[in-house]
């Protein structure tokens, strides 16, 4: 088996502008799958052509409607379909479909038979829109009906272990082609690593329609070679990841791909989303997964888990990063690097000790602040809508600690010379001013506060637009990002961590 091909769906509407898309992309892709029951009623009857009009293989896919497809006609006029684009083939083989996708359950002998006859490779398919799909080695034979057909199995997985048996399952299939494939969020390994899992293929689509796969956890081509360096990754490429749930920040993807391309190792970092922490470890000791970068909500839940942990993941119980040495989970956190380096950075000079300083929020982002700022010398007081939470933190280092809501108001005044905003509120919003995107919206700017904000996308989040508007100076949690994930680098490759040391 060669190297997984790139396959770019094309969901346009017209045949011009799925010729326009695989001319587009087409050095990112090896071959395309022409979604016909996208196109409308004219232009499937000219599907015939399409094949001439690209420079890359096709394969012909009528998707009907219970199989997430767009095809609601009957089973004879889709036949029909096929036929008229299958027919009269063109002594040169680059003018016909290279393949043409047929589910399990269609069989029509005579089409079959012509598409065999005429060179055309049979995708054989099941989908599976409401869960996975068990015993998958002995389903993918049987449906190798002539024996030379390419069986195809996607489905919807439910969690995280079922991507885990995709990979195991398909570790033990040698003898003849197939295409596996998870859908969704928690299966989007399976589409990055097909290297591991022997799949034929990889299916991709153009940015400009990708919202009609996006659900499927489709990615565009640029991203997939460009992010992941998708053509360079095989068994022997180093694995390591982010996880979280129910999203990941792409940013922290592609800064650490940048990290491994830059330094031109043979490593990709992926995305694994799960809903339950145990299953991602599980998944990582399977694929054999090196290290992982760990976000919201398991800074603290991946705790019960590490057999080591650094001084700084007891002190503040949150861990943001787990390493897999000698057989064992050992677990760090980079959070309060960053978080140092880039607030004095921020602070140009200016020295916190005794200065009142004020948290905003009571997790493991708060954690790490509250850390650093007992180093510095701060007077601290943290602000939390749980208040419980806000007091196990505030005792651990005899920091205040106060109710956030509007009645917090007067003593927030008298802790906001520095502010430093870790909850997530304001993340992935427009940028629009309102009290659900802002966790200080009772809270008038005077000009003279200082605001740290955790959140670095956008860019310029709501708080932060207030308090630029009053004249305060403020930071965004970018720079803090860059750093921790630069030491993260370092843990994982060993290449530079005592410079981070001395940097500490």
């Amino acid at each position: 088996m060669g190297h997984p091909l790139v396959c770019m769906t094309l969901t346009g509407s017209s045949l011009e502008e799925d010729v326009k898309l695989t001319k587009k992309y087409e050095k990112y892709i090896d071959l395309v799958e022409l979604r016909a029951d996208f196109l409308t009623p004219e232009d499937q009857l000219n599907v015939r052509k399409f094949p001439s009009l690209i420079s890359k293989p096709c394969i012909l896919t009528i998707r009907r409607e219970m199989d997430g497809g767009k095809f609601t006609g009957s089973d004879f006029s889709r036949t029909t379909l096929f036929a008229r684009a299958l027919s009269f083939a063109d002594t040169d083989k680059s003018k016909n479909f290279a393949y043409v996708d047929f589910e399990d359950d269609f069989n029509v002998s005579s089409i079959q038979d012509a598409a065999l006859a005429f060179g055309i490779k049979i995708i054989r398919s099941f989908h599976d829109m409401k869960g996975p799909v068990q015993n998958l080695r002995e389903r993918l034979s049987k449906m190798r009906k002539t024996g030379y057909e390419i069986p195809k199995i996607a489905f919807l997985p439910r969690s995280l272990s079922d991507v885990e048996n995709l990979f195991r399952e398909a570790s033990q299939i040698k003898d003849f082609d197939f295409i596996l494939c998870a859908m969704g969020v928690e299966g989007f390994p399976s589409r990055l690593l097909p290297a591991f899992s022997n799949s034929y293929l990889t299916f991709v689509s153009p940015k400009e329609v990708i919202e009609h796969t996006k659900f499927l956890g489709h990615i565009d081509p640029m991203s997939l070679q460009e992010i992941y360096n998708f053509n360079s990754i095989s068994k022997e490429t180093a694995l390591y990841g982010l996880t979280a749930w129910p999203t990941i920040e792409n940013s922290v993807v592609q800064m650490q791909n940048k990290f491994f391309k830059d330094k031109n190792l043979n490593a990709v970092y992926i995305p694994v989303v799960s809903s339950i922490v145990s299953e991602t470890l599980s998944f990582a000791d399977y694929l054999g997964i090196k290290g992982l970068s760990i976000d919201t909500p398991y800074k603290e839940a991946i705790m019960y888990y590490l057999q080591e942990q650094t001084p700084e993941v007891k002190e503040i119980r949150s861990c943001n990063t787990i390493i897999k040495k000698n057989n064992k989970w050992v677990g760090y956190n980079t959070d309060v690097y960053g978080f140092k380096k880039s607030l004095e950075e921020f602070l140009d000079g200016k020295k916190l000790k005794r200065k009142k300083v004020a948290i905003i929020g009571a997790g493991g982002a708060a954690k790490a602040a509250a850390y650093v700022l007992k180093q510095l010398g701060a007077k601290v007081c943290i602000f939390n809508r749980t208040l419980e939470h806000a007091k196990l933190i505030a005792e651990k280092y005899d920091f205040k600690y106060y109710q956030l809501d509007a009645s917090c108001t007067p003593i927030l005044n008298d802790y906001t010379e520095v502010i430093i905003q870790t909850t997530s509120i304001g993340m992935n919003s427009d940028g629009t001013i309102s009290k659900k995107n802002d966790p200080l919206y009772f809270y008038e700017f005077t000009g003279k506060e200082m605001l740290f904000d955790f959140v670095y996308n956008p860019d310029i989040t709501p708080i932060m637009k207030r308090a630029i508007l009053a004249g305060c100076k403020v930071c965004n949690g970018y720079k803090m990002l860059e750093y921790q994930a630069q030491m993260q680098f370092d843990l994982f490759t060993e290449q530079s961590l005592e410079n981070n040391e001395k940097n500490k």
